[in-house]
């Protein structure tokens, strides 16, 4: 009888397994749309990147000063994307790899016997622009709007006394006169 009720109670745990795990993979999936859509993965930008060629970028026009500019390398970081991106860059390229395999492909093919890292991902942006630039225009606006409530907050953390406080250590504080 106890073998009957463990194996009846291993199945329907079993049984609750592909729909909890259905359920974690739904919500995960959900996490990796949204970042993607901050990030700007959209459909229209991953057809345009699989339109990118080796001659895409082989025969992009690169100004001299870019090449003095960058002469000196930048680190990587441990996911092989150019630390001389900005963050939103940064994380938006790694997304993009992880998505499209075309542009991984082309960049395997092109770095570094073609191009250096940076030249590729200054390329990539350029061409993407029109695509992506709103989606880091948002990112910049919303990091500021961070810092602004941040700052405020900090602000808003003295209490009057302690701005008396601090003004009268300054000698700003001027005190009171009482009614003769």
């Amino acid at each position: 009888m106890d073998w009957l009720r463990h194996s009846f109670s291993r199945s329907s745990r079993n049984s609750k397994s592909p729909n909890t795990q259905t359920q974690s993979n739904s919500k995960g999936r959900k996490e990796e749309e949204e970042e993607e859509r901050i990030y700007g993965i959209t459909e229209e930008l991953i057809n345009h990147v699989k339109s990118f060629t080796v001659d895409t970028f082989k025969n992009f026009p690169l100004q001299d000063e870019d090449e003095a500019t960058y002469g000196e390398e930048a680190q990587s970081t441990s996911n092989k994307v150019r630390t001389d991106l900005s963050q939103w860059q940064e994380k938006h390229a790694t997304l993009i790899l992880s998505r499209v395999k075309e542009i991984s492909q082309l960049r395997y093919v092109l770095c570094p016997r073609h191009l250096k890292e940076k030249q590729f991902w200054k390329i990539y942006f350029k061409l993407a622009r029109s695509h992506v630039v709103e989606y880091e225009l948002r990112a910049v606006q919303q990091e500021k709007l961070k810092r602004m409530a941040m700052e405020d907050e900090k602000s808003s953390d003295n209490s009057p006394y302690e701005v008396e406080m601090a003004e009268a250590k300054h000698g700003n504080f001027i005190e009171p006169t009482s009614p003769s």
